[in-house]
């Protein structure tokens, strides 16, 4: 940190967590500074936002977009890197010290790998880098080395500084219970994406919208804290909460509970990601508890969304079966967003590809790989008879 500024990656600069990241860059100006900025094939909004921001290198990972034309207004001396190791790449440079993981999906598990044994701190939004490679990343993750800047992650690793694993019972995720709360089967096998799409509280991507609407986002959040914070599968209870106001909670065997609550805005997880451990001004309007509704609660439905049960399963099982079950339901919630297949399909479908998945203990990124692809090939022969 030369100048004493925080220098900042954020791969995955142009989705929603990284467009957030950026404006908390842009509110902290002289503790944060933006080097580096990744982008899978938005071309016109990689520019927009190094020029903004003054990045130094940028990267394209789709090599069909590297000779767009509006790739030729980047900054004057910008370096740019190009094609699937882009990511990876910038996130190891010796100009970076925090690397903000805002890739979608598998894509993300090289970064964080290589960020990690690099040395730089993790700021990281890609859930599918632990439900997938947590037995590989974990290992090589010091203390303070990866921070979560999902709400719910967040929240639960705020209310465990200064507190032993040895005394947390049970971890509680809140949910919001998405747009059809509620519903059962039934009617859950009309809905559209279109209304899959409208979340009751959260503003996200289309692919994480879908996973909250078929309550799978709940179920990969679940495996993700049973990499991060040592915690069995069925010792995190998933509680519907329609508020989101409350974003997480421990309970520890003295029967306490920890909660914390704030606003409905990612940039507040997001900015402790970055500032952890200090804390710095709210980047949006502090919450008037004095004018909040009445905070209410229920139990997650895991027969009418049974994406949660399957991703539950896939934990338990553990070794190559979560990384199936991810790479299924990227094939299926894409499928569903494009009207190949109905809201139902979805766990159908992930629910055929766990059940031909022989598994196996997780040891190489490269075996992952191939168990990415043999799932996804297995998800579209299941789409093909739906």
């Amino acid at each position: 940190m030369p100048d004493g500024r925080l220098r900042v990656a954020v791969l995955g600069c142009t989705g929603s967590i990284g467009t957030q990241a950026l404006d908390v860059c842009a509110q902290h100006a002289d503790k944060l500074r933006v080097v580096a900025l990744t982008a899978h094939s938005s071309t016109d909004a990689l520019v927009k936002a190094a020029r903004a921001h003054g990045a130094r290198f940028v990267g394209i990972a789709d090599t069909a977009h590297a000779t767009d034309t509006a790739l030729q207004e980047l900054p004057e001396g910008c370096e740019l890197f190009v094609g699937s190791e882009a990511c990876a790449e910038l996130g190891c440079l010796d100009e970076v010290d925090c690397v903000v993981l805002a890739v979608v999906g598998f894509a993300g598990i090289e970064a964080a790998l290589k960020a990690i044994a690099a040395g730089k701190t993790v700021a990281y939004a890609n859930k599918e880098s632990l439900v997938c490679g947590g037995d590989l990343l974990m290992p090589q993750v010091s203390a303070g080395q990866l921070v979560p800047v999902d709400s719910e992650h967040s929240a639960i690793f705020q209310c465990l500084q200064g507190e032993r694993d040895v005394d947390v019972r049970r971890l509680w995720l809140t949910c919001s219970g998405g747009p059809f709360y509620g519903l059962g089967r039934e009617e859950l096998a009309h809905v559209t994406a279109a209304q899959a799409l409208a979340h009751p509280t959260w503003t996200m991507g289309a692919k994480i919208t879908i996973d909250c609407a078929t309550l799978m986002n709940k179920g990969l959040e679940v495996l993700e804290a049973h990499h991060l914070f040592g915690v069995d599968i069925d010792d995190i209870r998933v509680l519907i909460h329609r508020q989101s106001r409350i974003h997480s909670m421990v309970e520890f065997v003295d029967g306490s509970v920890k909660a914390q609550l704030g606003p409905s805005d990612m940039r507040i997880a997001i900015q402790y990601g970055m500032s952890y451990p200090q804390r710095w001004d709210a980047p949006c309007e502090p919450q008037d508890w004095c004018q909040e509704p009445a905070l209410s609660f229920g139990k997650a439905d895991e027969v009418a969304f049974g994406c949660l049960r399957l991703a539950r399963e896939a934990g338990r099982a553990g070794g190559t079966l979560p990384c199936a079950m991810n790479a299924a339901n990227e094939v299926a919630n894409d499928a569903f967003r494009r009207g190949a297949c109905g809201f139902l399909d979805i766990e159908r479908i992930v629910a055929s590809v766990m059940h031909e998945t022989c598994v196996e203990r997780v040891e190489s990124l490269q075996q992952l790989r191939d168990c990415d692809a043999r799932a996804r090939e297995a998800a579209r022969r299941a789409l093909a008879e739906v």
